[in-house]
Order: C-alpha cells, then structure tokens, then sequence
C-alpha cells in the first residue's frame, strides 16, 4: 500500500526512485537502465542499509491499523498475519530469481514484460499506479483524523461557508504538502526515508507506553474469531506488507545482490514482531472498541499520545510527494507522448487536488485500507510474482511441489482477494 524506495514506508507504501516510465521510447528506456545500472555499480548499497531500505518499505501506516484488523477478525485471526507474511516473503524471493534471469531487469514492470511482453509491463504499471494513488488519498484521511483528535471542533468560516473537522484539516494538509509534490527530483526526495522507521518504533513503542504506563492497561479479552471480519482482516494485514513494487529496485541497489534473500528474511521478521505486537498490545487494550487507527482511542492529554500522534502526522508530509511522483511522470510522460503542451505544476496540482476529493468523499481510513490490501496488494504481492515466476521459468525448472504450492498461493489469493473486495467496498458502501 509505499515512494523513493530509499524512501519513507508506507507499507507501503514508501516508493523508490528507479520507477520504471512505461511510455518512453524503447531506446530511452535501454539508456535509462543503462545509465541507472552504471550508478548503482558505483554507489552500491551495503547489506544493512538495504535491510533499512526495506524496512521503510514495508513498515508504514498499516501500523496503526494491525490492532483494528486483529478487533475484526478475533483472536484467531492472528495467525493470517504471520501466514501473509510468509507468503509475501516467499513470493519476494521469487522476484528476485525472475531477477536472476536477466540483469538488464531494474524494476517490477521489467518482469511483467520479460512474462508477457508489452501487456504484460501495462498490467503490472497499471495496478502499482492504482496502488500509489489510493495509498495517497489514505495519507490524507490518516491526516484529517489525527489532526482532528489533537483539535477537535476546530473550524473555519469563508462568508456562508464553513468548513469543519477532518475535512478542514484534509484541506489545510493539501494546501501545506502541494509545494512538495512540484519537485520532480525523486533523487532529492528519496532523502526523506531516514524518519520512516524510527517513526514506526515509536508509534510503536507510545502504544505499549500507554497501556502499561498511563493508566489503559490491557484488561480486554476480545472475541475468539468473527469470520464476517475476516475478510476485512485478512485486507489489512496484506497492506502491511506490500512492499513488492520496490523489491528488485533494492535488490538492484545492493553491492552484493547474491544477500537479497538476507535481506527480505531480516525485514520480514522484524516486520512481523513489530506488526504483531502492537496488534496484540492495542487489541489487549481497547477490544472491540479500536478505531480504524489505534492512535485514535489513545487517551487525549497524555505524552504518549500526543508523541504517537504527531509522529503518526509528521510521516504522511514526507511521503505523499514520493507516492504521487511516479504516477504523476506517467501522466506526464503521456502528455509528452501525445506532444501536448502541458505544464508540470498544473498536473501535479490536478493530481493532488484529486486525492482531496476523494477523502473528502470516502473519509474511510480503515476500509480504504482493507480495499487496497484486498485487491491491490493482493494482485501485486501475491498473485503477480507467481504467475510471472511460472511463465518465465518453464515446467522442467520448477520442481512440481513448489509447483503445486505456487498454484494454491494463486488459488487461495483470488478468493481472499474477491472476498475482502466484496466486503470493503460494501463496508465504504454503508457508511454513506
């Protein structure tokens, strides 16, 4: 769900620089992997600083929503969260032997076309665009309700009109991130990342800090299992760990490649203590009452709470730029295909003044959320990687077990992804 890939998480969904710009021409492609590979040959990344890479990857936003998803699914539905990370982790390491087979690949829709050729790269782009727009639009309904809880009944009146709450607070957040996204040096950008992680430790780390040391404690027993929850559940927690649009970026980076592996299997398991902790430590202490965000039922007025809070504020600001970045050089890039004069501030305006609607619309963090893990993430992390590892490597490569689990990933990943469709879209639906 993210953005540099040296960049902020977000689970996602932070996003890396080397983007791939599917609408240039074939031989400025070939001189931007050219040029591309001669840098990182340079400026290779050592073994740990691509663990960092990854962990900003992959640990984002989906923090806050663990503890919710763990309230709709029951205590049972806690081991989903670990099996989703196995799965991910192992489809990852299928990135990288698709990788393995070509070294001119320097990105994800790289491998969609080395599978199926130029509608193969369309498909891929398509669904990280999709994916990067939505994670966006989630950065500012985050925003909106934080903000919202530090100020409540704040408002502002322009003659008749008057603006109020979370929808005042969307707009003021546009208004603030709009100069960032008229840079159009991911390069610059990417430098943000150094925050994303240690902004996830201490989100992390105020939630247990109210629970054992403010006065919330952790006396809920919860539910054993909600299946109508499930699949919400199941939604929220593939977010968490949707950082597959970035792997062969990092990879790429690395100065020994060959460690890739060591680097999802570091990423992953701290990942998942972290993720599962806190699901853990919110569900223990709010129960059936959590909000789509944990750091929404923190008790207003003590430290802990105003420190998770503005840490929780201060991520989006330097993400946005970097999630919207690659889907605005797509649009632009378009308009330059077709020679139309356009004007880069202008586009990235629209772009962002389009993602304020849309909160404003659908103010729904939580269901936003379970809708992008359940059909995005789903489709890029789970699905996309097995079905372009069996087309690229044929039958007498793949050993039949693996063959045989590869196709029940893909089986099982079309019905979480149908199921949890159906009842996120149908849960932002009701709320109307």
């Amino acid at each position: 769900m993210g953005v540099s890939r040296s960049v902020p998480s977000m689970s996602s969904h932070s996003i890396l620089v080397d983007y791939e710009k599917p609408l240039l021409h074939e031989q400025e492609l070939e001189n931007s992997k050219e040029v591309t590979g001669a840098r990182q040959e340079q400026d290779g990344a050592s073994f740990l600083r691509t663990c960092f890479n990854g962990l900003n990857a992959l640990i984002g936003v989906g923090l806050l929503s663990v503890p919710y998803a763990l309230s709709t699914g029951g205590w049972l539905g806690l081991p989903l969260l670990f099996i989703i990370a196995m799965v991910c982790f192992y489809t990852g390491i299928l990135l990288q032997r698709c990788m393995s087979t070509d070294p001119s690949i320097r990105s994800y829709p790289d491998i969609g076309e080395l599978a199926f050729g130029h509608k193969g790269r369309l498909f891929v782009s398509v669904f990280m665009y999709i994916e990067l727009y939505l994670v966006a639009i989630g950065f500012l309904i985050l925003e909106g309700d934080n903000l919202d809880k530090l100020f409540p009944d704040t408002s502002i009146s322009i003659g008749t009109l008057s603006i109020a709450g979370k929808q005042l607070f969307i707009i003021l957040v546009a208004l603030v991130i709009l100069p960032t996204t008229w840079l159009r040096s991911l390069g610059v950008l990417a430098y943000v990342s150094a925050t994303g992680v240690l902004a996830s430790f201490i989100v992390a780390l105020s939630v247990f800090w109210a629970g054992e040391v403010d006065g919330v404690g952790f006396r809920e027993r919860g539910r054993l299992i909600n299946l109508s929850g499930l699949p919400t559940a199941v939604g929220l927690y593939t977010f968490c760990y949707c950082g597959h649009a970035i792997f062969p970026t990092l990879r790429n980076s690395m100065k020994d490649k060959a460690k890739f592996s060591k680097v999802l299997v570091v990423c992953f398991v701290i990942c998942n203590a972290i993720y599962g902790l806190t699901a853990v430590f919110g569900y223990l202490m709010y129960g059936e009452d959590l909000k789509s965000q944990v750091t929404l039922n923190l008790p207003v007025g003590k430290l802990s709470s105003k420190v998770a809070i503005y840490t929780t504020i201060f991520n989006p600001f330097s993400k946005y730029a970097l999630t919207v970045a690659p889907v605005a050089t797509a649009i632009e890039e378009r308009f330059l295909a077709l020679n139309k004069i356009y004007s880069t501030l202008s586009v990235r305006t629209l772009l962002l003044l389009s993602t304020v609607v849309i909160a404003l619309v659908i103010p729904f963090f939580g269901q936003l959320m379970a809708f992008i893990g359940s059909l995005l993430s789903i489709t890029v992390s789970v699905l996309l990687p097995c079905i372009c590892y069996i087309k690229i490597f044929k039958k007498p490569q793949i050993p039949k077990v693996e063959r045989v689990l590869i196709w029940v990933i893909v089986v099982l990943g079309c019905l979480i992804a149908i199921t949890g469709t159906y009842s996120s879209v149908r849960q932002i639906v009701d709320k109307f």
